[in-house]
């Protein structure tokens, strides 16, 4: 459990996350989502069954429930993840009574059209909020917790857990509305994923040269990335060669390319995408 950072410009800035990434996921919830009858997965799909059942406004739900699942992530995530997390929930709880009724404002009769469009603003704040390591609350803990034990993508833990809800609530509501809902949760913790991992996108670089030595000193000096040389044996000509291996960003990799291309045309290349890196000259994102 690590304690809550109390440095001013960050904490402006998770809040400031915090209120967008809500803002966004709420305009999903009443434009798009509730007039087109359409279910939600998580806290928020929670609550709209209950509305639709019952009447009682979504966003009273969404604060009820989350007072357990709190409790949990405090203990099992860490305290600054969870004391933000309650925080976002409160201020989501609050834009979703605020934002009532907007649909009257955005008139869009199709429910593909909505399930596509609720997705991406869906999506997008719950990224913003991930990348900026806060949360909605709800589910977005549990997520969380198995991204830290497991190592399971926050958008593919989520996706898992809201398609046990989405098919549950089929019963109540029908095979329709829960099939597009799906639709939309799918290009929804899509979209997540990129906003939280980037688009910048790490390679995994290995290269096989007999200039292996002039190749690490380029890439340090002209990308300004490190270097791990592995030992390799040739197959065929039972060689010994330093084989290189480094990490650089899809931004970089041209330039790689170009030093190879002056030092050594003939080099073996092999490029790989990498999902998560951390250490050395890169930054862990978010959670």
């Amino acid at each position: 459990m690590t304690d809550i950072k109390y440095n001013k410009n960050e904490v402006f800035k998770k809040l400031i996350f915090i209120v967008l990434g809500n803002f966004l996921c709420t305009i999903a919830f009443n434009a798009f989502f509730i007039p087109s009858k359409l279910l939600s997965g998580g806290v928020g799909g929670l609550a709209l069954m209950n509305q639709y059942l019952t009447g009682i406004p979504s966003g009273i739900t969404v604060f009820i429930i989350n007072i357990p699942i709190f409790l949990i992530g405090a203990r099992m995530v860490d305290r600054e993840f969870a004391i933000y997390g309650f925080i976002s929930m409160f201020i989501f709880s609050t834009l979703l009574t605020l934002t009532n009724g907007i649909d009257r404002y955005i008139i869009l009769d199709d429910i593909l059209l909505g399930a596509v469009i609720g997705g991406v603003l869906n999506g997008t704040g719950m990224g913003l909020m991930f990348r900026n390591r806060t949360s909605q609350g709800g589910l977005d803990i549990i997520a969380a917790i198995l991204k830290k034990k497991y190592n399971i993508n926050i958008g593919t833990g989520l996706m898992i857990i809201n398609t046990v809800i989405i098919s549950l609530s089929s019963l109540l509501f029908g095979i329709r509305p829960a099939m597009y809902t799906l639709i939309s949760m799918y290009i929804g913790y899509q979209v997540l994923d990129k906003v939280q991992i980037g688009f910048n996108v790490k390679k995994n670089v290995v290269i096989v040269s007999n200039k292996s030595e002039e190749l690490a000193d380029r890439i340090i000096g002209e990308l300004n990335r490190s270097v791990t040389f592995l030992e390799g044996s040739g197959g065929y000509k039972k060689e010994n060669k330093h084989v290189i291996y480094c990490i650089v960003t899809s931004k970089e990799i041209v330039k790689l390319k170009d030093i190879i291309d002056r030092v050594d045309p003939s080099a073996f290349l092999i490029i790989n995408d990498v999902v998560e890196v951390k250490g050395s000259t890169f930054k862990s994102v978010g959670i």
